[in-house]
C-alpha cells in the first residue's frame, strides 16, 4: 500500500492534512467539557444526510409535500427511521448548540482573542433556529401550516420592516405555494451552503487562537488533540447518536392531518424550543406584543453579540465566575418555566391534532379504506368495539391502542386464530391473501385518536375502494401516498375532473385520450358510481 498512500499524499496533501489536524495542541486542562462543538458538528451532518435521503423522494410542491412524506414513513424501507433521525436531529441539534454557547460563556471562552469566535457561533445559532423555523412547514400538515400562519403573523407585526419581511417570506397573501418554496429553498439551499461555510470558518478560528485554557494552566505541558481528546470527542458522538436512533425508533416523527386552509377550530402548537416565545405572547397582549416578538428578542440577540466587549476583564477560574452562572441560571428558570407553562396549559384537543398519523379516512390508502369494507363485510364489529371505551363484547377492543401487532401475526391470526392464541373461539376469516393484507393496514393504522372515525367510512367509499382495489388501480395510480406513479396521482382529482367525465372515461378511456394504455373497465353502474364519488372525495 506504500506507493499508493504515497502517490495520494504527494498529489492531495490529504494525509499530512489529516496528521496535522490530529496534532493540533490543545491545553492539558481540555476534556468532556469541550466535546459539545464536536457534537455539533456532527448533527449537522446527519442532518444533511437524511435531509438528501428525504429529498430522494419528497415532493417540494405543497399538494405533494405530505403525500410524498406520508409515502416515506409508510411505504419506503427505512423511510420511518429517517424521517425520524432528521425530525429528533432538529431538536437535539438546538440542545448541543444551546449547551456549547452556554458552556463556553460560564468559562469566558469568549474573551479576547477569541471574540470573533463567540460572535460566528451566535451566528450559527440563529441559522439553527432558522433551520427549525423553515422546516416546521415542509410536512404540510395541519400542525406546520397553522403554526407557519401565526409565525408570518407576528413577523407582520415587527413596526417598519413588517410588510418587507411577510413579502420576503411570500405570505403578503397569506400561506401558501409561494411561502412553501421561500421556505424550502431557505431550508434546503441556502441555509446549508452558508451554515456549512460558517462551520468551516468557525474551525479556522478555533484552531488559530487555540482551545482556551483554564486560568493558571496556560503554561503547563500541552497535549495532542489525538488519542485522549479524540476518544472523548468519539464517546459523545456515539452518546448523542444513540439517543438520536432510540428516539427514532421508539417516538416516531409525528404526522398529523392535511394542512387544511378553512379548519379554524386547530389550535397551532410550535416546536418545544419555540414554546416559550409562544406563552410569553400570552401574557404581553395589546401594546406589549410588540416587546414580547421584537425588543426581547432583540436584547437577548444583540447582548449575545456584545458579551465579549462588556465583559473585558481576564480569565478567572469557572468556579468563581458567579455573575455568569446567576445569568445562566436566570435565563433557564425563564425559558424552563415559560415551556412548562405552555405545555401545561395545551388543551386536550390541540394534543390529540399532533398525533402521529391520520385523523380522517380520506387519508387513508385505498388498501385501508378497503380493510375497513373487510373489517365489516366479516362483521368484525358483532366481536370487537372501535371506540375509546368497551361495550361489553367478547373481543378486545380495537380502538384503545393496546399491545401492537404486526401484519404478519394478524394475517397468522385471521388465518388460524386458535393457533396463535390458544383458546380463542374467534373463527377463522375467510378473505384471499389480499384482502387479508388490506384488513391487517386498516387496524394497524388504529389509535385512540383515529379509531372512532376510521370506523366512520362510507359506505361509497369502502365500495369505491373494493373496486379500486379489485381492479388493481394502484399500479398506476398514486392515492394519499400509496401505489405507483405510472399515471396521474389521483388526490385532488375533484379540482380536475367532473363525474360523468370520470365514469365516460373508465368505459372508454381511448376516447378521451387515443395515446392511453389504461384498459376500459366493465363496471356496474353502482361500482362506477362507486368509485367516482371515491376518487372525488380524496383531498
Amino acid at each position: 500500500m506504500r506507493p499508493l498512500i504515497d502517490w495520494i499524499e504527494d498529489r492531495t496533501g490529504l494525509l499530512s492534512t489529516v496528521q496535522h489536524f490530529l496534532d493540533e495542541e490543545i491545553p492539558a486542562s481540555s476534556g468532556w467539557k469541550q466535546v459539545l462543538g464536536s457534537v455539533a458538528m456532527f448533527i449537522f451532518f446527519v442532518q444533511a444526510f437524511t435531509g438528501v435521503m428525504l429529498g430522494l423522494n419528497y415532493g417540494a410542491t405543497p399538494g405533494e409535500a405530505y403525500n410524498s412524506l406520508r409515502h416515506i414513513m409508510t411505504e419506503l424501507s427505512g423511510g420511518s427511521l429517517i424521517r425520524g433521525l432528521h425530525h429528533w436531529g432538529a431538536s437535539m441539534m438546538v440542545v448541543v448548540v444551546v449547551l456549547h454557547m452556554v458552556q463556553v460563556f460560564l468559562w469566558g471562552a469568549y474573551k479576547k482573542p477569541r471574540e470573533a469566535t463567540w460572535m460566528v457561533g451566535v451566528v450559527l445559532l440563529l441559522f439553527t433556529l432558522g433551520f427549525a423555523l423553515t422546516g416546521y412547514l415542509l410536512p404540510w400538515d395541519n400542525r406546520a401550516y397553522w403554526g407557519t400562519v401565526v409565525t408570518t403573523q407576528i413577523a407582520a407585526g415587527v413596526p417598519v420592516m413588517g410588510p418587507y419581511v411577510l413579502r420576503l417570506m411570500g405570505a403578503e397573501d397569506g400561506v401558501g405555494v409561494v411561502t412553501f418554496a421561500r421556505f424550502y429553498a431557505a431550508h434546503v439551499l441556502i441555509l446549508p451552503a452558508l451554515t456549512f461555510l460558517l462551520i468551516v470558518f468557525h474551525v479556522y478560528l478555533v484552531r488559530r487562537h487555540g482551545v482556551a485554557p483554564e486560568p493558571g494552566d496556560e503554561l503547563l505541558p500541552k497535549e495532542k488533540f489525538y488519542p485522549r481528546q479524540v476518544f472523548k470527542d468519539t464517546v459523545a458522538v456515539f452518546v448523542a447518536f444513540a439517543t438520536m436512533f432510540t428516539l427514532a425508533i421508539v417516538a416516531k416523527a409525528p404526522l398529523g392531518r392535511l394542512a387544511d386552509p378553512t379548519d379554524t377550530t386547530f389550535i397551532p402548537r410550535p416546536e418545544w424550543y419555540f414554546q416559550f416565545l409562544f406563552q410569553l405572547l400570552k401574557y404581553c397582549e395589546g401594546p406589549l406584543e410588540l416587546f414580547a416578538t421584537v425588543v426581547l428578542p432583540g436584547l437577548a440577540v444583540g447582548g449575545l453579540f456584545v458579551v465579549p466587549f462588556l465583559d473585558r476583564a481576564p480569565m478567572v477560574k469557572v468556579t468563581t465566575r458567579t455573575l455568569a452562572f446567576g445569568v445562566v441560571v436566570l435565563c433557564a428558570i425563564g425559558w424552563g418555566g415559560l415551556t412548562m407553562a405552555a405545555i401545561r396549559e395545551t388543551p386536550a384537543s390541540a394534543a390529540i391534532a399532533e398525533a402521529q398519523g391520520p385523523m380522517d379516512w380520506v387519508e387513508l390508502s385505498p388498501q385501508e379504506v378497503a380493510g375497513v369494507a373487510y373489517f365489516e363485510n366479516e362483521k368484525c364489529a358483532s366481536c370487537h368495539t372501535l371506540g375509546l371505551t368497551d361495550e361489553g363484547k367478547p373481543g378486545p377492543n380495537l380502538g384503545t391502542g393496546g399491545a401492537s401487532r404486526d401484519a404478519k401475526w394478524m394475517i397468522a391470526h385471521f388465518k388460524q386464530p386458535a393457533s396463535v392464541i390458544p383458546g380463542s373461539q374467534m373463527p377463522p376469516v375467510a378473505l384471499k391473501a389480499n384482502e387479508l393484507n388490506a384488513l391487517a393496514s386498516f387496524l394497524l393504522k388504529l389509535t385512540p385518536q383515529n379509531a372512532i372515525k376510521m370506523g366512520e367510512v362510507p359506505v361509497y367509499a369502502r365500495e369505491g375502494a373494493l373496486v379500486f382495489m379489485k381492479n388493481q388501480c394502484g399500479l398506476c395510480h398514486i392515492v394519499n401516498g400509496s401505489g405507483m406513479n405510472n399515471g396521474p396521482p389521483l388526490n385532488g382529482l375533484a379540482k380536475r375532473r367532473k363525474a360523468d367525465w370520470l365514469q365516460a372515461h373508465f368505459v372508454n378511456p381511448q376516447k378521451f385520450d387515443p395515446d392511453s394504455t389504461m384498459p376500459s373497465y366493465k363496471f356496474t353502474s353502482r361500482e362506477n358510481a362507486a368509485i367516482t364519488d371515491y376518487l372525488l372525495a380524496l383531498p
